[in-house]
């Protein structure tokens, strides 16, 4: 397992880069805007450090951020989601949002904190049962 990110909501987008970048210095190390929903991915990471950013995510349509949700995860790249997944499962971890297209799952810790398995290259090919498992509860 590696680590990937850690990912926070933000309101204001100038604000925030003025804040990660001019304040603390970060520097933006990708941007990625999705027109079709409608939201920004900005990475941020300290200087010869970009290997550990801090994802940025702007909605562009208003939203308030309750019970915490302006954080959202902490990402792991993984060999194999679907035995990282199955082995969590085993253990007694819900697997909140399966990896149905072989690229992407999501767990939550004992204190609900979102943790987000991303297969490592390209997504698997889909298979049972992950395919038709349905999300359970938030992720």
């Amino acid at each position: 397992m590696r680590y990937l990110h850690t990912m926070v909501r933000v309101s204001d987008l100038d604000e925030s880069l003025n804040f990660y970048c001019a304040k603390l210095g970060l520097k933006v190390t990708r941007r990625d805007d999705y027109e079709a929903g409608r939201f920004t991915l900005l990475f941020v990471a300290p200087e010869g450090q970009e290997e550990c950013p801090l994802e940025l995510t702007y909605n562009w349509d208003p939203e308030s951020y309750a019970e915490g949700r302006n954080f959202g995860h902490v990402a792991y790249e993984v060999d194999d989601i679907y035995a990282t997944c199955q082995r969590l499962m085993d253990a007694g971890v819900t697997i909140n949002r399966p990896p149905r297209d072989g690229r992407m799952a999501f767990i939550r810790s004992p204190d609900n904190i979102s943790i987000e398995f991303l297969q490592k290259g390209s997504p698997l090919p889909p298979q049972e049962p992950w395919a038709s498992m349905s999300n359970t509860g938030k992720w």
